[in-house]
């Protein structure tokens, strides 16, 4: 109407990044669309990928009231360090897709926040190279080497010989793996490495990569003969380092890396790249955490995308909460910065919801901080 004021916008007012949605969102629009697809989806008709995250809205958080809070203290312990909370970031290829520094900015984000990292087999950044750009910041930051089991077996024991050199901790062997899931947004966009963009743990350059597609070339290298009674024992027989079989989803699979004698397991489906229909990590989790008692140290990934999230895995058993996704959405807003704020927003609501639960150390968060919503009234104890 005639004589209201004209709504004038506002020039130069930076993009609120407030919660992990708001940076996936950020990030989404600067992505390729095939970049996106590749990052973003899961497995055939993406259950698994969407309840990953919402699995977690049916436990609800049971707060205690006049705790004195104020020296509240998330941190504890990765791989034999002292981290700044329970989170770090997963293994996750391909990161100079979402930013040109790829695995060195997160690297440098990680250092700088002090939590652990994992370096993907399909890292676009030498192992050495990662491990260095962190240690310029932080020379206590630890690394997991994620290490599929190979076909050419002297260029496995190579990679393995090279991140215990470059000072890593542990391999995290992706057991979920021996093909590819079917994914459908791969298959349709005909998907493939990015022009100029190598995987120099394999010692893969771009022009080798792209004559053929992701799928082909992870076929071209794994062996889906792998199997317990074979890979540990060789494991053990030629490294130092901790051994991690990521990809757990049950009791049984649990026991048997106990009786195999592996340092812990990563309850994981892959981010529902995989075998689309299986159980979120959070539900499975339990299950594994109940057939371990205690025998076996145990995280989880998948799904995670608050401080509160952290905090359920981790009063369902969990010692510590890895996430991959969220990094490379981090990378693709502003690199290290970016990265650095994701790990920023999940610090700071993982500690006032420990805050406002009374809890004043990991250590407090337990089952009795849970309940599970049941359809029939009252929240369920766990």
């Amino acid at each position: 109407m005639a004589g209201n004021p004209v709504p004038v916008p506002s020039a130069g007012l930076e993009e609120k990044i407030l919660c992990i949605d708001d940076l996936k969102a950020a990030a989404s629009k600067k992505l390729s669309a095939s970049a996106r697809d590749f990052f973003n989806s899961g497995s055939t008709d993406q259950i698994t990928i969407s309840e990953n995250t919402t699995a977690y809205s049916k436990y609800r958080v049971r707060p205690r009231v006049l705790v004195d809070v104020s020296q509240a203290d998330p941190s504890t312990e990765c791989l034999g360090h002292r981290v700044s909370m329970p989170l770090g970031v997963s293994p996750a290829g391909l990161q100079a897709m979402a930013h040109p520094d790829g695995e060195l900015a997160t690297a440098r984000a990680c250092a700088t926040k002090r939590v652990s990292m994992g370096i993907s087999s399909f890292a676009n950044y030498p192992i050495r190279s990662i491990r260095q750009a962190s240690l310029e910041v932080d020379h206590q930051t630890k690394h997991a080497m994620q290490m599929y089991t190979l076909k050419d077996r002297e260029l496995e024991l190579n990679i393995i010989r090279e991140a215990e050199q470059q000072g890593c901790s542990a391999i995290f062997l992706p057991a979920d793996s021996p093909v590819l899931g079917v994914r459908y947004n791969e298959w349709r966009n005909d998907f493939r490495t990015p022009d100029g963009l190598g995987f120099p743990v394999f010692g893969w350059d771009s022009e080798k990569i792209r004559k053929q597609t992701h799928d082909d070339n992870f076929t071209v290298l794994n062996d889906d003969t792998h199997r317990w009674a074979r890979d540990i024992p060789w494991l053990r027989s030629v490294t130092k380092m901790e051994i991690w079989i990521k990809g757990v989803l049950t009791a049984e699979d649990t026991l048997l890396a106990i009786q195999a004698g592996c340092d812990g397991i990563i309850v994981s489906n892959h981010g529902g790249r995989q075998l689309d229909g299986v159980p979120a990590t959070i539900d499975a989790l339990p299950e594994c955490v109940a057939a371990a008692e205690g025998r076996i140290r145990i995280h989880v990934d998948g799904g995670v995308r608050s401080g509160t999230d952290i905090f359920k895995a981790l009063a369902l058993g969990a010692e510590h909460v890895w996430v991959g996704r969220p990094a490379i959405w981090g990378l693709a807003y502003d690199g290290q910065k970016g990265v650095e704020l994701m790990l920023d927003t999940f610090y700071n609501e993982f500690k006032r919801c420990m805050q406002l639960t009374g809890c004043k150390s990991v250590k407090d968060i337990t089952k009795a901080c849970l309940g599970v919503v049941r359809p029939d009234g009252p929240l369920a104890r766990l």
